[in-house]
């Protein structure tokens, strides 16, 4: 009469294994988050600048912005073993952040740290402004230059 107990782990591990090749899918999803972290998943937090005196006390009093819970968000879920910080293996698959880990591991501990990563994204968001901002003057220059060149 227990008949139908027997298959359950069988069915559990066919489920499993059935499950494997959805994870691919789940580690780019997570790849995809890492990214977006590293590259522009602070950039909310990062609206309201404020004095590095006042800093500490306004992270005590002032509840967490929509970007920065985002990347905490994101952090955990690409720490697969849950210690707080992300280790080479953790992000192996994915080429973009491997390249990255380094410049991210400022202590080179060989882990990367969520404020490890909250200044390699400040970081990284600087030097992105500042392409942007000569981007922005190199067509600006270029057209007036064009212009006064189509006068005479």
């Amino acid at each position: 009469m227990n008949t139908p107990a027997a298959p359950l782990p069988s069915r559990v591990h066919a489920a499993r294994a059935a499950a494997a090749p959805v994870q691919p899918g789940a580690a780019a999803l997570r790849a995809i988050a890492l990214f977006s972290l590293l590259a522009i998943g602070l950039a909310f937090s990062a609206v309201a600048a404020t004095p590095p005196a006042a800093a500490p006390q306004a992270k005590a009093s002032e509840p967490l912005s929509k970007g920065e819970i985002k990347a905490q968000k994101e952090f955990k879920m690409l720490d697969f073993n849950g210690d707080g910080k992300l280790s080479r293996s953790e992000v192996a698959l994915f080429p973009r952040l491997a390249n990255a880990f380094d410049d991210a591991d400022t202590n080179h501990d060989g882990f990367v740290s969520y404020e490890e990563v909250r200044a390699f994204a400040a970081k990284y968001r600087a030097e992105r402004d500042r392409a942007r901002a000569e981007e922005a003057k190199t067509p600006a220059s270029a057209a007036g230059g064009a212009a006064s060149a189509a006068k005479p």
